[in-house]
């Protein structure tokens, strides 16, 4: 018999850590915003992605999430003239990471608001079990 209250624990706790890894990625996408290649030419940082799928768990026979795969941004990289840039290339541009300031916050509010979300289901089924016990307790 499935226990209802672990299966939504468990479902839950999936959701903080692919919303947590989510946010790291988003930190350190922002983090290397600007980061160029370290010689002449070299390519810079690029903007990497999480991949979330579902997750059967056979043991409480309920769908969880999880990350599936980590990847790249495909996105071309920025390319701005500084031919003083020791990251620039023959003719003086500097290819930037293809990392948007827009898009990554849109994704830190998102992965933020699942996060929070995760986090009170677990907090209310806390709070059900209490209230079941002080019930028992009473009769």
């Amino acid at each position: 018999m499935i226990d209802p209250l672990k299966a939504a624990t468990s479902i839950a706790s999936s959701g903080l850590e692919a919303q947590s890894m989510r946010m790291r990625i988003v930190a350190e996408n922002l983090a290397n915003m600007r980061s160029t290649g370290s010689t002449t030419g070299a390519g810079p940082y690029t903007r990497k992605t999480v991949h979330l799928a579902p997750d059967f768990d056979r043991a409480l026979g309920v769908n969880v999430v999880k990350v599936k795969s980590m990847g790249v941004d495909k996105a071309p990289f920025r390319v701005e003239h500084e031919p003083g840039n020791p990251a620039a290339d023959a003719d003086g541009n500097v290819k930037y990471p293809n990392v948007n300031m827009t898009v990554e916050m849109a994704d830190m509010r998102e992965a933020s608001r699942s996060y929070s979300a995760n986090l009170q289901m677990i907090k209310q089924a806390r709070g059900m079990v209490a209230m079941t016990i002080d019930l028992l307790r009473s009769s």
